[in-house]
C-alpha cells in the first residue's frame, strides 16, 4: 500500500474519531407513520467512559401505546406502567394506561462492543412533523451514568446538544397495518 493512500486512510480515520467518540444512543428507525405499529431499536454504541453498560432505561413518550419490550438473554426486564394523559382507542377498546418506562438491567455490555435494545408499540394520531423524544439513561459499572435526556427546543438541531435523547419523527403517509 502506498504511503499516500495510507496517509489518506489515516487522515479519514482521524476525522471520524471525534464523531465515534461522541456517539450516543440513537433509534435505528427515526421516522414512522402515525396510527401504525413501530418497532423501536435503541442502538448502544459504547459504555460510559470505557466502563461496561449494566442497565438501559428508556421513558416512553405520550401517544406511543401498547408497548411491549423485547427480553434480552442475560438481562432482567422491568416496566413501569402509568396512566396515559387521556384515553386512546386500540384494537376496538379504550386504553387508559400502559408502559411508560422500560428498564433492562443486570447485564454487562463491554465498552468495546455494540448492542441493541428493542420494543414495539402503536403510534397514535400524530400530525406529520411531530418529533417524539425517548429520554434514555445508560448505567455502567462503578456508578458511571450517561443521561441521553436532552430534548431540543423548537427549531434547535439535536446535534447541537451534548446528550440528546433519541428521537422519532412522524411522517406523512399511512402505515402498513390497521390495528
Amino acid at each position: 500500500m502506498s504511503r499516500k493512500l495510507t496517509g489518506a486512510m489515516l487522515g479519514g480515520a482521524l476525522l471520524l474519531a471525534p464523531q465515534l467518540a461522541s456517539a450516543h444512543i440513537t433509534l435505528e428507525t427515526q421516522k414512522a407513520f402515525a396510527n401504525s405499529s413501530y418497532k423501536a431499536v435503541l442502538r448502544v454504541p459504547h459504555g460510559c467512559e470505557g466502563k461496561p453498560t449494566t442497565a438501559i432505561r428508556v421513558r416512553i413518550p405520550e401517544g406511543l401505546i401498547a408497548v411491549k419490550p423485547m427480553p434480552k438473554p442475560g438481562w432482567q426486564l422491568a416496566v413501569v406502567n402509568a396512566k396515559y394523559q387521556h384515553p386512546y382507542r386500540y384494537e376496538g377498546s379504550e386504553v387508559t394506561e400502559g408502559v411508560k418506562e422500560i428498564d433492562w438491567s443486570g447485564g454487562k455490555l463491554p465498552d468495546e462492543f455494540y448492542d441493541e435494545f428493542a420494543f414495539i408499540g402503536r403510534l397514535t394520531d400524530f400530525p406529520p412533523g411531530t418529533v417524539l423524544s425517548f429520554p434514555t439513561v445508560q448505567e455502567c459499572e462503578d456508578g458511571a451514568v450517561q443521561r441521553w435526556i436532552e430534548i431540543p427546543a423548537p427549531g434547535q438541531n439535536p446535534d447541537d446538544l451534548e446528550d440528546p435523547a433519541p428521537q422519532l419523527t412522524v411522517v406523512e403517509g399511512k402505515g402498513g397495518d390497521d390495528d
